[in-house]
């Protein structure tokens, strides 16, 4: 049984804009299959200018809030970039990569199906670390 990798079609570098790269890492996030008892907000952090590209740096940081405890112990971020090439037609369409903030591996969306997994195991160790001090 094939995981089907959900991804959606992103913007061309010439209709980017910092507030539309938010809101597409925003439709990005909805197709991942995540319980609805997790909370996020994501952030636009800064622009790096490269001499091949532009790249643009979010952040999508997540907690489980509960009734017994509405603020959460732990958090876990999800830092994305979105990349535009200064080499590629303006009518391409932008790059975008994500990485966990427990890691240094960087995935990219239309490779690897998010894994709800990885923010509780960030999130956990986070609690454990804090118990043990």
């Amino acid at each position: 049984n094939k995981h089907v990798i959900k991804n959606i079609p992103w913007t061309t570098a010439k209709n980017f804009t910092v507030e539309r790269g938010q809101q597409q890492i925003e439709e990005l996030i909805s197709t991942w299959d995540i319980h609805e008892s997790w909370r996020h907000h994501s952030e636009f952090l800064e622009e790096e200018e490269l001499k091949d590209s532009k790249r643009y740096h979010y952040r999508a940081c997540w907690a489980l809030p509960t009734r017994r405890k509405p603020i959460p112990r732990a958090t876990a971020s999800v830092y994305f970039v979105i990349v535009i090439s200064k080499f590629k037609p303006d009518t391409a369409p932008v790059e975008v990569f994500y990485r966990l903030e427990s890691s240094r591996l960087i995935r990219r969306p239309e490779q690897c199906q998010f894994r709800e997994k990885w923010l509780q195991d960030i999130t956990e160790n986070k609690i454990l670390c804090a118990e043990r001090l």
